[in-house]
């Protein structure tokens, strides 16, 4: 009694097999859905559009298990979507990923004996196309093997003909309204790579180094100030102190001598300095940090470079051509001969920023470099999610969004590769600066150049909502589909992707939002909430999981820990467990279809139904209505659960199990409950399938004889009830709950038989008496029954006779010793924790574990006496 408008088709002759193999199932079926173009949508439908991006991985990227994790949620929305009758555009694509890819083929010209500058420009990047062309994209087949339903018909690429024309166009614009330019500025700077990165790209960890003491000036203008970079001495051009602190008030203006250097550079006053920490006094070095580049803006100071793009010193005099580890070393020895050395160098534990690609060291560069203007594309940004344009779940979310929106410094657009989009931007002889936009003419004749930049790969791919559409074109897909629905992605890049996003796509959509959900998830970590990563043993490749247990079981997993926002743990365990549910599931189906189970025909009225069907209808409609509100707050480990609760629970081991003495019996009412089984689980592999596609397409066409539950409608809550059923199967369900409890302590096998006499008369408990008794194994009472225990449950009692199936007194024996060990236990817990000399010492884990045994101990402590006295009397 769901609402389902799905043409209802007689089941096939078909068998299942006995076991389900994904293997054997997953790729062939894939194919079959790519093959009917399914996942291809039409721009020229009437149908209300429901479209999706897909994050786009980087060309040298391969699955892994935070890539599944968000492909399984996004597959789920689009799959559920396309059964409710939208329009679905799931677009894939790739990224370029510059420095990753420039990297790629660096690597494979070393092996070689070459560089990138033996082949010239124009050559190595048709190297890198031919890289592309042959090992790149292999996570799209790794897509495909996770069941992704992406409409491949429309497969992008950010360096496509396409894309490349919309990156030329957004260009141009912003550079006409000047919201970009090009000015110096600090930057990130790789040393290895000889390239600005972007914040994204720095790692940041706690690397071990010095702190050195440094004594400036002579007499009563001495400051002493602190550093772990001593070789950045060679660029000061200042010393700053608080304008609060009187210990240097009478030097602020004053010149003071920089050793090993024939300079003298001014203190200067700054609210930046923190007089509490140190010395109160710090160097200046405008062109080699950020805060002493806002420093320098602020005081008129000289910014003087002393090291080339590799890190070697440049500095004339006798540190000249040292690398920048070398060169800290030998000024830290020059000092100490003039006595400029305070104090000893001292371990110190700081931050310090890899790049993440080659993990060199990060160096702050002041460097000439391509900008965009931020202020009113950022403004923009955060007006979009606070007049409620665009959503931000889970909504706690925001404050991060806006912290960032609302501080956004100027965006380094300009990278020094050779892999990328090419500024547009062409020099003349005689200083001309023109911007070309893809329908200008490019400049021509003697002097005319291209700037040699490319831009930062977040340049492009903050076009995707978009340019992946067609803009600038106006296009049937840019018309249909935009502005897309939902952005869903890791909170670790809602800075560097979902901020640019939204700034680019107000300013070329005329202030349509690219998106209207960005609807954020945690990071996937290992099963204890480490962090996953290639260089600990805990990273796991999602394939070899997938190999080994399927892809359902692999997506069940992950859509199972899906928490918004929040992190999700993951073990191979986890995915074991859902290789048996998805196996429960082929079984169970399996068991239904060789047992009456059909679609055939209307559901019977309800006077014709029993209350166990009425029960699992009821239910049914409850679990459609669940599920549906979780997909529309993005809770999917929620209605994950609820599924596996439905599916696993109360469906296999209750309804179809209540109902077996039906189906046994035979007859009329046997056909009714096949009817209502066939119904349940038509409707249940309708909501499990865009979670677990593969095996609920293959159970559900064998089922219905329908198409496929790609194509299939999604149910509908009916809006049937029934609480008087549910209150009597629960109450059924006390029942068999209690007496199984009662068995397995008294040590009875789950399959040995017990007679038993049942007083149900007068209760809702009395139509189920057959149910109840093949549940238990109970037997009816014979003429020599002696009931040796009686279970009052539920209004009713169940009476056992256990003689003959135990051995009283070695149970009785066993369960002494048991007890003894527990109050044993129960014992050292409480000394140790009595211990105030013990309590003050141990680690607070371990108390935690003391206290956890001694709850254990008294928990077995009451079960095993309640099993003793239970035990039938001699």
């Amino acid at each position: 009694m769901t609402e389902n408008t799905q043409q209802q088709n007689p089941a096939p002759t078909t068998e299942l097999p006995t076991q389900y193999a994904p293997a054997e199932v997953e790729g062939k079926l894939y194919e079959r859905w790519v093959e009917r173009g399914y996942f291809t949508a039409d721009a020229g439908s009437e149908k209300d559009p429901y479209t999706i991006v897909i994050p786009p991985p980087n060309v040298t990227g391969a699955l892994h298990l935070g890539h599944a994790f968000q492909v399984t949620l996004m597959d789920a929305l689009t799959r559920r979507k396309r059964m409710q009758g939208y329009e679905t555009l799931w677009l894939p694509g790739m990224d370029h990923a510059g420095i990753a890819t420039q990297n790629k083929v660096e690597q494979q010209l070393a092996e070689e004996g070459k560089s990138r500058q033996d082949l010239g420009r124009e050559a190595f990047t048709e190297r890198v196309w031919q890289w592309k062309d042959e090992y790149g994209g292999r996570i799209l087949g790794q897509l495909r093997r996770l069941g992704a339903g992406l409409d491949w018909s429309r497969e992008r690429f950010t360096m496509d003909e396409g894309l490349s024309k919309a990156v030329q166009t957004i260009f141009k614009n912003l550079y006409d309204d000047e919201l970009i330019y090009r000015a110096e500025r600090i930057i990130n700077w790789c040393p290895r790579c000889l390239t600005a990165i972007s914040d994204i790209e720095v790692e940041y960890q706690d690397d071990p180094g010095e702190l050195v003491s440094l004594k400036y000036g002579e007499g009563d203008d001495t400051l002493v100030v602190a550093t772990t970079r001593a070789e950045t001495m060679l660029g000061d051009t200042a010393i700053a102190v608080h304008p609060d602190d009187e210990r240097y008030k009478h030097l602020v203006g004053k010149l003071i001598k920089l050793p090993l250097t024939d300079r003298s550079i001014p203190v200067v006053a700054d609210t930046h300095v923190d007089p509490e920490f140190g010395t109160g006094c710090v160097k200046v070095t405008p062109a080699h940090d950020p805060n002493d580049f806002a420093i320098g803006q602020r005081h008129g100071l000289e910014s003087m470079t002393i090291m080339d793009e590799r890190g070697v010193i440049t500095v004339p005099g006798p540190f000249q051509g040292l690398d920048r580890y070398e060169a800290r070393s030998a000024v830290v020895g020059a000092l100490k001969e003039q006595g400029r050395i305070v104090a000893e160098k001292r371990p110190y534990m700081h931050s310090v920023g890899h790049c993440s690609r080659c993990k060199t060291t990060v160096e702050p560069r002041l460097s000439m470099q391509w900008w965009v203007k931020v202020g009113p594309l950022a403004q923009a940004a955060g007006d979009a999610v606070r007049d409620g344009r665009v959503k931000i779940h889970p909504e706690d979310m925001s404050k991060r969004y806006f912290d960032w929106v609302d501080n956004m410094h100027d965006w380094c657009i300009s990278r020094q590769l050779w892999w990328g989009h090419r500024i547009p931007i062409w020099y003349g002889p005689e200083g001309q600066v023109v911007c070309v936009g893809p329908d200008d003419e490019i400049p021509t004749g003697e002097g005319w150049y291209q700037d040699p930049d490319v831009l930062d790969t977040w340049f492009s791919s903050g076009l995707w909502p978009f340019s992946t559409l067609g803009w600038p074109e106006k296009t049937a897909d840019l018309e249909k589909f935009y502005s897309t629905d939902v952005l869903l992605t890791g909170h670790d890049i809602i800075f560097f992707w979902v901020a640019r996003m939204m700034m680019f796509g107000l300013y070329a959509m005329d202030g349509e939002v690219p998106f209207k959900t960005v609807a954020l998830t945690g990071l996937v970590r290992d099963e204890f909430g480490k962090k996953m990563s290639k260089s600990n043993p805990n990273a796991v490749d999602p394939i070899d999981w997938m190999d080994a247990y399927g892809s359902d079981a692999v997506r069940f997993t992950l859509a199972k820990g899906a928490n918004p926002g929040a992190d999700v743990p993951i073990g191979e365990d986890w995915v074991q467990a859902s290789r048996n549910f998805a196996n429960k599931i082929w079984n169970a189906t399996r068991f239904a279809l060789m047992n009456g189970a059909t679609i055939e025909g209307e559901l019977p009225p309800v006077e014709r139904l029993s209350a166990t069907d009425r029960w699992i209808l009821s239910r049914l409609n409850k679990t459609v209505a669940e599920v549906d509100a979780y997909y529309e707050d993005y809770q999917f480990a929620k209605l994950s659960e609820s599924l596996y609760h439905f599916a696993w629970d109360e469906v296999f081991d209750w309804y179809v199990e209540l109902s077996k003495t039906t189906f046994f019996a035979g007859g009329e009412q046997a056909k009714v409950s096949g009817r209502v089984l066939g119904e349940v689980l038509d409707v249940m592999l309708r909501v499990l399938h865009p979670i677990v596609p593969f095996v609920t397409d293959t159970l559900w066409t064998t089922l219905t004889g329908g198409e496929s539950l790609v194509v299939a409608d999604w149910p509908r809550d009916s809006g049937f009830r029934d609480e008087a059923a549910e209150r009597e199967i629960e109450l059924v369900q006390q029942v068999v709950t209690e007496v199984r409890r009662f068995r397995s302590d008294q040590g009875l096998q789950p399959g040995q038989k017990v007679p038993a006499e049942l007083t149900l008369t007068g209760t809702a408990l009395a139509p189920h008496e057959a149910a109840i008794r093949q549940l238990l194994r109970l037997q009816p009472a014979g003429e020599d029954f002696h009931a040796t225990a009686s279970l009052p449950v539920a209004g009713a009692t169940v009476a056992l006779d256990l003689s003959g199936t135990i051995d009283v007194e070695a149970e009785r024996k066993r369960l002494t010793k048991d007890l003894g060990a527990a109050e044993k236990e129960k014992a050292d817990a409480n000394k140790k924790l009595g211990n105030e000399a013990f309590l003050a010492k141990a680690p607070d884990n371990v108390v935690d574990k003391i206290r956890t045994r001694l709850a254990k101990a008294e928990s077995d402590i009451e079960r095993i006496a309640r099993q003793i006295a239970s035990l039938p009397q001699g």
